[in-house]
């Protein structure tokens, strides 16, 4: 049976629970980031709430919660008005990887950028290594559209990226 998730605006009491998932090298691999330090998830945190109280918000990041726990985060950023534009973005705790919950959270994501902020086009991108995540975007209806070369600078050196995407009218 599929998990019931609900999304809330993250709060700065919520930097423990992040830190719970975002100190952890598995969580991180695929990222540019991490694992984190408290100190790093404390000033992620506090990031977040600087971007929600701007004037022109464009950065809407989202608290997953499941039976009453932080159990990840979900992104929608608005990349571009005028094209009406957006890019969306996951992370979840390991202990709810491979429960449908990813794909749950990215359908809503998509549906706050698409009917909530009237977006055109919504993109994301994985490392082609990560083929959880590349499963998740595309359950949720986005066609892999290409291969972004040396997209991300990550500890090692640099990263390429498939990038996903869906239409509106999709």
């Amino acid at each position: 049976m599929m998990e019931t998730i609900e999304l809330r605006e993250l709060r700065e009491t919520d930097w423990q629970a992040v830190h719970r998932y975002a100190s952890m090298e598995i969580v991180s691999r695929h990222q540019p980031w991490g694992p984190n330090s408290e100190e790093e998830t404390r000033q992620y945190v506090d990031e977040v709430l600087r971007d929600a109280a701007k004037k022109d918000r464009t950065r809407f990041t989202f608290a997953v919660i499941l039976e009453g726990e932080l159990i990840g985060c979900g992104e929608l950023t608005i990349c571009d008005r005028s094209n009406l534009t957006g890019e969306i973005g996951y992370i979840l705790h390991p202990e709810h990887w491979g429960k449908g919950i990813a794909t749950l959270l990215a359908k809503k994501l998509l549906n706050i950028g698409f009917h909530q902020h009237g977006l055109h086009r919504i993109q994301a991108t994985c490392d082609p290594a990560n083929t959880g995540s590349m499963r998740v975007l595309e359950k949720c209806g986005m066609t892999r559209e290409g291969r972004i070369r040396d997209h991300l600078k990550m500890n090692d050196g640099w990263r390429d990226s498939l990038l996903f995407g869906k239409l509106e009218h999709e």
